[in-house]
């Protein structure tokens, strides 16, 4: 059977399409730091004055670049929250001196979402 609908609510029953649902595609980095969110969730987080890149310096399975990338993805897919005004209590930013800004992220709602689909669906990293 083809789904003749061009996303007009088949919901994938027509057996032949997804069910016009978005998608979202999650990078490896991605996926590491949404499995950190599920067991700490807030992160620390730090910036220069400009904001323009987040620091994450707490795991050293990727460069500070790829988790850099990857907030900023997570941030702007809407699955994470950023808060520079809003610091850890009792953490030390001892690593992050040399940023100005300290702050934390935790998940959104819909980043909670799938983080429970991914355990749901028991989605491992490849």
């Amino acid at each position: 059977m083809n789904c003749n609908h061009a996303c007009g609510n088949c919901e994938g029953h027509c057996g032949s399409c997804g069910g016009c649902r978005p998608q979202l595609t999650i990078t490896p980095v991605e996926y590491a730091l949404l499995q950190q969110f599920a067991i700490t969730p807030f992160l620390p987080v730090a910036a220069g004055w400009n904001l323009k890149t987040p620091v994450y310096l707490e795991e050293a399975e990727y460069t500070p670049e790829e988790y850099s990338a990857a907030l900023t993805a997570l941030s702007l897919k809407g699955l994470i929250r950023i808060d520079y005004d809003v610091p850890l209590d009792n953490f030390s930013y001892e690593a992050y001196k040399s940023y100005p800004m300290h702050g934390s992220m935790a998940l959104t709602g819909a980043g909670q979402d799938i983080v429970e689909q991914l355990e749901i669906q028991d989605v491992e990293q490849d």
